[in-house]
């Protein structure tokens, strides 16, 4: 059931039910799949909270790539084990999440960078990723936008891709409420109550639910909530941005994900005849702040000029703006928190929280019922920074 407690029935029953087994705080790509996979394995009252609408924050963005080109070996477990259930995302929830396997084409532009994508392949290779080293005019060939002189070689993994991240939160969400669970929209989280070392209740706009666990998957509003009840979330909002250029003409030739590596541009067809483009700028400030700019054009066309000059003067007809949710290694943050207890959390995915989300559900799923993940999570627990455990902190290299 979904109910908007902003506009509530007329039916005189409550809009959020008095007490329930976990309550999911986010209903993002994340709390959509935690809140499926409970529902799936037998939970029976599962209440997700969403302050706004479902998808409307990260997980709102038109497609979202999907991948296990990682240099982390939990990353990489955690993006091909997403693969798998995204390719079977028609028959479990059972949705039309617009999959297209197109690949991921990553442009190396030194030999210092091909160093960094090797010792990674090494990684991906012991979990079945079947990426590759390609020269310049192989990765020409695969994408004719690609100048070839301007790189020494491209990684290349042909089963990545894209899908659609709203139609995915959608599915997700449909399963689990006719699983039996819940979703509260317009339902903003005000407090959480705990007693003992323990979660006993959640404090909404809508009213106060008694409850014995939550799993914080609020993205980028995460430190607030985790701060709730004492612990540190090390999430930073940071903006980022795509624009589209509308159907073009010649219509272009379908292209993998392409990203230079060394400028963090990127582009992919949108599915209608365009491109979507994007470019992480070094220049923006973290912050809240989701307004769409084209500031951030300027470094995207400086870039394409070196790596793909056919894109300079590709025209823009609009674009989207949302929040990244950073943490200092640019790795998420997943586990329960050691002083609270039945706080769990999965956030922080630094832009890779739509290619994890399947597998991320797995794991919450598993730690909520005391049982033993296929992953061992442990290395992405929030307690590693602090400096308490450094040699837990290690950035992923293939980020965007």
């Amino acid at each position: 059931m979904t109910i908007n407690v902003a506009s509530p029935g007329g039916s005189g029953e409550p809009p959020l039910p008095g007490a329930v087994d976990v309550v999911v705080i986010g209903a993002g790509v994340i709390g959509a799949s935690v809140a499926f996979h409970l529902a799936e394995a037998g939970v029976g009252r599962v209440l997700v909270v969403e302050r706004d609408t479902p998808a409307s924050g990260s997980s709102g963005k038109p497609i979202g790539g999907v991948r296990a080109q990682f240099s982390d070996p939990v990353n990489v477990r955690l993006g091909q084990r997403s693969l798998e259930a995204w390719r079977a995302f028609g028959e479990r929830p059972g949705a039309d999440i617009g999959l297209e396997r197109v690949g991921y084409l990553f442009l190396l532009g030194d030999e210092a960078e091909v160093e960094v994508f090797r010792r990674g392949m090494e990684v991906q290779h012991a979990y079945g990723v079947p990426s590759r080293l390609l020269s310049p005019r192989e990765a020409h060939a695969l994408c004719p936008y690609v100048e070839p002189s301007s790189i020494v070689a491209a990684a290349h993994s042909p089963a990545d891709g894209y899908a659609l991240p709203r139609a995915a939160v959608t599915g997700y969400l449909r399963g689990a409420t006719a699983l039996g669970a819940t979703v509260a929209t317009r339902c903003e989280v005000t407090g959480i109550e705990t007693s003992g070392g323990a979660v006993r209740a959640v404090r909404t706009s809508a009213g106060t639910v008694r409850t014995g666990a939550v799993v914080c998957a609020a993205g980028a509003w995460s430190r607030g909530v985790g701060a709730m009840v004492g612990v540190d979330l090390p999430v930073t909002p940071l903006r980022r941005q795509i624009a589209l250029t509308g159907r073009l003409d010649p219509a272009p030739p379908r292209v993998p994900f392409t990203l230079d590596y060394g400028s963090t541009l990127y582009f992919h067809g949108d599915g209608a005849g365009g491109l979507v483009l994007g470019l992480s700028d070094p220049r923006q400030e973290p912050g809240f702040g989701r307004e769409f700019g084209e500031e951030w054009l300027e470094p995207f066309r400086e870039a394409a000029a070196r790596r793909v000059p056919a894109l300079v003067d590709v025209p823009v007809t609009g674009g989207w703006a949302g929040l990244y949710e950073t943490t200092p290694d640019r790795n998420a943050l997943i586990g329960e928190a050691p002083g609270v207890g039945r706080f769990l959390y999965a956030t922080g995915f630094s832009g890779h929280g739509f290619l994890q989300a399947p597998a991320v559900g797995e794991v919450v799923r598993d730690l909520y019922l005391g049982r033993a993940p296929f992953l061992d999570v442990g290395p992405l627990t929030a307690d590693r920074f602090g400096g308490g455990a450094p040699d837990r902190v290690r950035p992923e290299a293939h980020v965007i």
